[in-house]
């Protein structure tokens, strides 16, 4: 049967570089591999019924192939990729796996209740968006704190965003939920550093090294210890007990702030320290269910009778707090880009970010219906 499947060699080897699969791997052994897995999936269509209409996907079914060949010859040292050619039983071994997987993940996955597809353009238009920013700050240099903190922490709160969006498509509202939790957590310090500038991003770095010290990060004790002693002075200085030490290490940084003393009501925490100096404290009632959320509190575990609501609330805040971020993106950071990808970023913003609005507007509309309709959240849970 194997001679009845014709695949395009250059073809194949074309997706293999696309996947880019191990350079280790012999393509012909591999090849051979993937006639099998090909014969071995027509046939199960044969055999059942569920698969009769399913176009097995040729791509789909090259990546399992890959990833548990690569798999195999990574556990098994010894068996030399000569050996596995020769050897039918690994090779069924190997290909029955990834068949399996293929059918198994692609056609009888488990599906949570969704009420929106990745078509629909409240996640469609987002999602491109999300993407093309994420390809732009890619080729910024990152991961150097000193030299590219904000640019980390814009390209975070992106991929954040994108995985809060990616959680609502799946039907996972309550989980997108709680990660748009850390999503306005990041927006927040975002937008302090970018306001007070210098100041604020010295101490914050600072503040990053205390952390690592006192979670015992830093190997060489002599620089903890100096670190301590720092962290103890400056805690002092505003009049702060050993009690206080773990708010300090991670909200101290906000007394770089210069105007921190005029703030009303500030304390050491995220709601009245770094959400309200971030003038986002109308966020907090919203932050705070969603920290019940990532708490497993009644609210998560009768969250299934509030699905549309706990799509909508978040569809809402993540929209929000993209907008926030990429108004700072396009602030801060298009200005650095060359002329023709800054002029390509500025037609697609010309071209979405209404349409971006629009969806914002609709789902603030459902989500106004919707929150008139439920029934409060103790009554459900007296009717349980």
């Amino acid at each position: 049967m194997a001679e009845e499947i014709k695949i395009d060699r250059v073809q194949f080897n074309h997706v293999l570089d696309y996947i880019k699969i191990n350079p280790n791997v012999d393509r012909d052994v591999f090849y051979s591999l993937f006639v099998d897995a090909m014969e071995a999936a027509e046939s199960l269509k044969e055999e059942a019924e569920v698969f009769a209409n399913v176009n097995v996907n040729f791509l789909q079914v090259v990546s399992y192939l890959a990833n548990e060949y690569t798999f195999y010859l990574a556990t098994h040292g010894r068996v030399s990729q000569k050996e596995i050619m020769e050897n039918e039983e690994i090779r069924d071994f190997i290909v029955s796996i990834a068949v399996d997987k293929y059918y198994t993940n692609e056609h009888l996955a488990f599906k949570s209740a969704v009420l929106s597809n990745r078509f629909n353009p409240e996640i469609s238009t987002i999602t491109l968006y999300l993407n093309f920013v994420l390809g732009i700050l890619s080729r910024y240099k990152m991961n150097d704190p000193t030299q590219t903190l904000l640019v980390d922490m814009l390209h975070k709160g992106f991929s954040q965003a994108k995985c809060v969006v990616e959680l609502i498509n799946d039907g996972y509202e309550t989980e997108a939920f709680s990660c748009w939790r850390t999503l306005h957590e990041i927006e927040c310090i975002f937008i302090l550093l970018i306001k007070y500038g210098e100041p604020v991003i010295i101490s914050y770095l600072d503040h990053m090294q205390y952390a690592r010290a006192f979670r015992k990060m830093i190997p060489d004790k002599e620089t903890t210890d100096r670190i301590f002693v720092r962290i103890k002075e400056e805690m002092k200085s505003h009049d702060l007990k050993s009690k206080d030490m773990k708010r300090f290490i991670e909200y101290g940084w906000l007394y770089a702030i210069p105007t921190i003393g005029e703030v009303t009501d500030f304390k050491l925490n995220f709601r009245d320290g770094v959400e309200r100096c971030a003038g986002l404290r109308d966020k907090a009632e919203i932050y705070e269910m969603s920290s019940e959320i990532a708490h497993s509190s009644p609210l998560l575990i009768y969250s299934d009778n509030r699905k549309s609501y706990y799509h909508l609330i978040t569809i809402m805040n993540v929209y929000e707090s993209f907008f926030r971020l990429e108004k700072y993106f396009a602030s801060f950071y298009l200005s650095k880009l060359p002329e023709e990808e800054k002029q390509r970023y500025y037609e697609m913003r010309n071209k979405y970010l209404g349409q971006l609005q629009a969806c914002f507007d609709l789902e603030r509309f459902r989500f106004n219906h919707v929150s008139k309709s439920l029934p409060k959240l103790e009554d459900e849970q007296e009717a349980e």
